[in-house]
């Protein structure tokens, strides 16, 4: 009788899911189906458009050609090129973490070849979907590469 017991309860087991017997629930509640909202979309691409325009009036307010700003890693030289840094500037921003750093040096030369300090450039860096368009469209005006020594 004990031998029985022993048998049904261990083909009971082996005929008892996993899942069960860890106590783990594998109902999937979720409802998204993957897609992206359309409002959430639209406003991406709104803030992506301001973006675009607030960055190529500041090449133009630079002297630069506009659309170079859209065009990726040319826009890193040009924009090298704009605040006085070398060309190779632009191999440290394909480093990881390194690039953190010089981008935030690059918004503040940023910042001070248009005549503002070093707060705004932080802003440039941190809060750019706000700074970019004040510099854009706002009234500061080009006074040459911050980061050229001065004779």
């Amino acid at each position: 009788m004990k031998s029985l017991l022993k048998l049904s309860l261990t083909a009971f087991c082996l005929l008892l899911p996993s899942q069960f017997l860890l106590a783990q629930e594998t109902t999937d509640y979720t409802t998204s189906t993957g897609e992206v909202s359309p409002v959430s979309l639209i406003i991406s691409l709104l803030i992506a458009l301001l973006m675009i325009v607030a960055m190529w009036k500041v090449f133009t307010k630079a002297g630069q050609p506009g659309w170079a700003s859209i065009i990726p890693i040319y826009n890193l030289y040009i924009w090298c090129k704009i605040v006085g840094r070398p060309w190779w500037w632009i191999l440290l921003m394909l480093i990881p973490f390194v690039n953190f750093i010089i981008l935030i040096i690059l918004c503040i030369d940023t910042a001070k070849s248009f005549g503002k300090g070093v707060g705004f450039g932080i802003g440039l860096a941190l809060l750019g979907i706000i700074f970019w368009p004040i510099l854009g469209f706002g009234s500061a005006q080009y006074q040459g590469a911050a980061a050229t020594p001065k004779i």
